[in-house]
């Protein structure tokens, strides 16, 4: 059952206190402030397989899974032993290590588009190398990317982004220079005329495309039937790259991704989260001929002194090992579904106007008629309504993403009783909104 023991947060309320005066808003990163939902933040203190537990002894049934990695669940045991068996070699080399070979065949052997992949620290970092590949490889500056779409905080991708940006009602960020940003073209997730038009008046200077392929960071929405095709097709028209930011999607939609999910083959792809096991992480990779452009094989210079660093690539090892076996999708994918259409189905019971869905391991819903189509739509549901069943599902004993624009995730250690007892409060606390 949730709520184990009754709700309280002195220890956590001490600690953040603290916090707020070491570090910008009690926090090494935005989200985690629970400013978008009101209320106390909780600190963490361990967790292990679906659950996580606080300070003050609270414990939660976790769907943030530190934000998508946790796909075998918390602290699994085949990674943490294959983790210590590494630390006894040390912690970083700051040179080549034979894991990077293993898991670079795994990935290869995994993506549809990559052919040769770079190992690199965040998805934030993957990201920003990908832009400067897209541009160095076609010889043009500009970018389209999609409103609501997050792609970590380099300055060129902050405009118009998701995630933190839109939790925290940031158009955008001071200290972003213009310069940096006027090569960054927009348009509406879903909406492929924008597309078109963006290309019809910039026919030779968009160097490529990038979006999540199904969107994680203003919340989870999914892409009409025909829109990563269209996409596809109009950047093969005017020589652009298509780039899939897979850092949320990828082994977490389906093993290859969300592009073997779909059938969709891009020219580069960015990865992240799972396959560094819950260790810092990120990759990028494609065609061949697009990565021989990155130093030391050619002339766009990328480089990381952590990257590729033993434990990170031991533990993403494992977790790909472990999502191997036979019926882990299946697996991931029938309760994720059962998880989302309950909260659906709970919500409108209680009289609630709600829309949303799942996709293998990746869940959300809006208090909207829907449908969300982009993140325009998402900016209209009732965001109020959602910070008082987000804390009333902390209460009870469910930790949901702080925030109105972020993906839920599920993993392997999800069982029945997770899910039940997971709906059973929710029953409750829409009762009440």
């Amino acid at each position: 059952m949730v709520s184990a023991v009754p709700f309280k947060t002195e220890k956590s309320e001490e600690i953040f206190a603290a916090a707020q005066t070491l570090m910008p808003g009690g926090v090494s990163s935005p989200v985690r402030a629970f400013k978008s939902v009101g209320g106390q933040p909780i600190v963490f203190d361990h967790v292990y397989g679906a659950y996580v537990w606080d300070v003050d002894g609270n414990r939660y049934i976790d769907y943030v899974g530190t934000w998508g990695p946790a796909i075998c669940g918390h602290a699994h045991p085949e990674v943490i032993a294959a983790l210590e068996e590494a630390l006894k070699k040390g912690t970083s080399f700051g040179a080549p290590c034979v894991q990077e070979n293993i898991l670079a065949e795994m990935v290869i052997d995994a993506v549809p588009s990559i052919e040769m992949v770079r190992f690199v620290n965040s998805g934030t970092e993957a990201c920003m190398s990908v832009l400067r590949l897209m541009r160095a490889f076609t010889g043009r500056e500009k970018v389209i990317k999609f409103e609501g779409c997050y792609h970590g905080h380099a300055d060129m991708f902050l405009v118009k982004a998701g995630s933190g940006v839109a939790t925290l009602g940031l158009p955008d960020s001071p200290g972003v220079p213009k310069t940096t940003t006027s090569t960054t073209l927009t348009a509406p997730y879903n909406d492929l005329e924008a597309v078109k038009a963006l290309f019809a008046e910039n026919p030779d200077s968009i160097a490529g495309v990038i979006l999540e392929p199904v969107v994680g960071n203003a919340g989870f929405i999914l892409p009409d039937a025909g829109f990563l095709e269209g996409l596809r097709e109009l950047t093969q028209d005017y020589g652009a790259l298509l780039v899939f930011d897979e850092v949320m999607t990828g082994f977490r939609i389906a093993y290859g991704g969300a592009q073997a999910k779909f059938g969709i083959t891009p020219d580069l792809t960015t990865l992240g989260k799972v396959i560094g096991g819950g260790l810092p992480v990120g990759a990028y990779g494609g065609r061949k001929d697009i990565m021989a452009m990155v130093a030391p094989a050619g002339p766009m210079y990328q480089a990381g002194t952590l990257s590729g660093n033993p434990l990170a690539m031991t533990a993403g090892i494992k977790t790909l090992e472990l999502l191997q076996k036979p019926g882990t999708y299946e697996y991931l994918e029938k309760v994720t579904h059962q998880l989302s259409q309950g909260l659906l189905q709970a919500a409108k019971d209680a009289g609630h106007e709600v829309c949303g869905g799942s996709l293998s391991a990746m869940f959300g819903f809006f208090f909207a008629p829907g449908p969300v189509r982009n993140y325009e739509d998402a900016k209209g549901a009732d965001l109020s309504k959602f910070s008082r069943f987000h804390r009333g599902m902390l209460e009870a004993g469910v930790y949901l993403a702080p925030s109105q624009f972020e993906a839920g995730f599920t993993s392997l250690a999800h069982g029945q009783t997770e899910i039940e007892d997971t709906l059973a409060a929710a029953r409750r606390v829409f009762a009440t909104l």
